[in-house]
């Protein structure tokens, strides 16, 4: 038995970054204000870890849009899984070439593209889905804030959000 309402801990969930953030400075503001010396660096040290948790929890729930809509997203050694009711499939994050927003769907969806592959779509309210942010993040040239702003800014049509260079492209070479 919970004393917690289901509505209350889902919110604190969405919220643990910034939360846990939050905690993590205020007990270094304690160190810092309260015994000094060693522990008061220690202090320091902890209030700029909580801020910058803080920050990137603030950015994760930008990211959050829910995770009751339909399918779940999977994330396993580089390799993106969408397992969707009606659709689904995979791409490698090496072949990835293309990533847009298209808030024109209902609810919105990421597109994924590869060549010679049909585009992955995945809801943004898919189960799952937070699991995108951080493989976004690690492509070459993503602007975080463009992402968040996307998401965020009512659009009427599709926007890419990152494309991959040329030069970013592997190629096989014999010599």
């Amino acid at each position: 038995m919970s004393f917690v309402r289901p509505e209350a801990r889902a919110a604190i969930w969405r919220w643990r970054e910034v939360l846990i953030g939050s905690g993590v400075a205020l007990l270094g503001a304690s160190w810092v204000l309260g015994p000094g010396g060693l522990l008061g660096w220690v202090g320091w040290l902890l209030i700029i870890a909580g801020v910058a948790l803080v920050v990137v929890g603030i950015q994760r729930v930008r990211f959050r849009a829910g995770s009751d809509g339909q399918g779940v997203v999977q994330v396993d050694e580089g390799q993106i899984t969408y397992f969707g009711p009606l659709t689904g499939g995979s791409v490698a994050l090496s072949d990835l070439t293309l990533i847009r927003l298209d808030p024109t769907m209902k609810p919105a969806h990421w597109v994924l593209e590869q060549p010679t592959q049909v585009p992955l779509l995945i809801p943004v309210d898919a189960t799952g889905v937070d699991a995108l942010f951080d493989v976004f993040a690690t492509l070459p040239g993503l602007r975080t804030q463009t992402m968040l702003s996307a998401l965020s800014a009512p659009s009427d049509h599709p926007r890419v959000i990152w494309q991959r260079r040329f030069t970013d492209i592997p190629v096989a070479r014999l010599h």
